[in-house]
C-alpha cells in the first residue's frame, strides 16, 4: 500500500509535535484531521491561545478537534467521521483504549528515548540528569500500559557533556519527525517487524524511568558531587530550571561549569569576587554559575548578574 493513501489522524499539542506533523505533510501524507488541546487563556490579557499544533493545522487547512474529555461521545463520533486508517500521537495526553484502538492500523507514538529505557513524562530531562552519553527516539504501537507497546523503529542520538535538555529536545524533534515518516512508510508497505519491549528488558539491568518533574526535583542539593549537580542543571535547562537560594532569594540556574578540587568551604556555601564569578561548594569541588535568574529578574550571564547585584552577606 502507498503510505500517501492512508487516512491519518494526528494528535499533539506543543511545538515538539509540530515538527512531526510538518514532516508528514511535506512527505505527502493524507492528514485528515488533528486532535489537540483546547484553547487556553495566556499572557497578560489572558486571551485564548491556540496550541502550536492547532496553529499549524489551521495554516494548512486541516480540520481540528479540541476535546476537553477524550471519552466524550460527541468527540468520538466526530473522530469516527474522519475514518482514520492510522492515528499518530506526539506529545499529547494519555489516550483511553476507546481512542487508541479505534483505527484498523492502531495508534503509533513518537517517544523521546530508546525504549524500554526512560518510559514516562520526561525522558529527555532524565537522560541528561542521569549523565547519559546518548539517548534516542522510538516509534511504537500504543497498548494498555503507558510506553510499553511494541517497538517499530528506533534512532540513536548522542548527548555531549555540556549539552542541556533544550538542545537535545530541539535536535530530537527533528530526528523524531524523520523517523515517524519512515515508520508510516514501513507500516504501509508492511516492511516493519514489531518488537515486543519484553524482549529488550534485561532483568539484571532494569529500564530507567522518566517520571514527571516536580519542584523538589529541581532543588539543587549541594551535598551531591559536582558531576551530579552539573547534570541536574543541564537536564532541567531551560525549563523548569534547577534552583538554589542566594541570601534568602530563589536563584534559578541554567548553565554551570565544574571545578573539581578540595573545596575550602562547606557544601552549599559560596565564593565570589562580586564581578566575574560566583561558585558554590560541593563535596568534591565547586559549581561555577554561568547563567542565572534571580526571582523577579531576567535570565542573564553571571557577569551581568554580579554587576547589578549587591551582596548583603560576606562571601567566603
Amino acid at each position: 500500500m502507498d503510505y500517501r493513501s492512508l487516512r491519518i489522524v494526528f494528535m499533539g499539542t506543543p511545538e515538539f509535535a509540530v515538527a512531526s506533523l510538518d514532516a508528514l505533510v511535506h512527505a505527502g501524507c493524507n492528514i485528515v484531521g488533528v486532535v489537540t488541546a483546547p484553547d487556553r487563556p495566556a499572557g497578560r490579557g489572558l486571551q485564548l491561545q491556540h496550541s502550536a499544533v492547532k496553529t499549524f493545522a489551521l495554516a494548512h487547512h486541516i480540520p481540528v478537534l479540541q476535546p476537553e474529555k477524550l471519552r466524550d461521545p460527541h468527540f468520538l463520533e466526530a473522530l469516527d467521521q474522519w475514518k482514520a486508517d492510522l492515528q499518530v500521537v506526539v506529545a499529547f495526553r494519555m489516550l483511553p483504549e476507546m481512542v487508541w484502538n479505534r483505527p484498523p492500523m492502531g495508534t503509533i507514538n513518537v517517544h523521546g528515548s530508546l525504549l524500554p529505557n526512560y518510559r514516562g513524562a520526561a525522558p529527555i530531562n532524565w537522560a541528561v540528569i542521569n549523565g547519559e552519553k546518548e539517548t534516542g527516539v522510538t516509534t511504537f504501537k500504543l497498548q494498555h500500559e503507558i510506553d510499553t507497546g511494541n517497538i517499530l523503529l528506533q534512532e540513536r542520538l548522542p548527548i555531549s557533556e555540556d549539552e542541556d535538555a533544550g538542545s537535545v529536545h530541539d535536535r530530537m524533534k527533528e530526528l523524531g519527525a524523520q523517523l515517524l515518516v519512515k515508520t508510516v512508510e514501513g507500516l504501509a508497505n508492511e516492511s516493519i517487524k514489531e518488537i515486543p519491549q519484553g524482549r529488550l528488558v534485561d532483568s539484571t539491568h532494569p529500564p530507567k524511568h522518566a517520571p514527571k518533574i516536580f519542584t523538589e526535583t529541581c532543588h539543587i542539593n549541594w551535598f551531591q558531587h559536582v558531576d551530579a549537580i552539573h547534570n541536574l542543571v543541564r537536564g532541567l535547562s531551560p525549563y523548569p530550571a534547577a534552583f538554589t537560594s542566594l541570601e534568602g532569594k530563589t536563584l534559578k540556574v541554567f548553565k554551570t561549569k565544574k571545578e573539581k578540587t578540595q573545596p575550602a568551604i562547606a557544601p552549599g556555601q559560596f565564593e565570589t569576587d562580586q564581578s566575574t564569578y560566583l561558585k558554590f561548594a560541593a563535596p568534591d569541588g565547586y559549581i561555577h554559575l554561568e547563567e542565572v535568574q534571580l526571582q523577579g529578574k531576567k535570565r542573564m550571564g553571571i557577569q551581568d548578574f554580579l554587576r547589578g547585584y549587591r551582596f548583603t552577606t560576606q562571601s567566603n
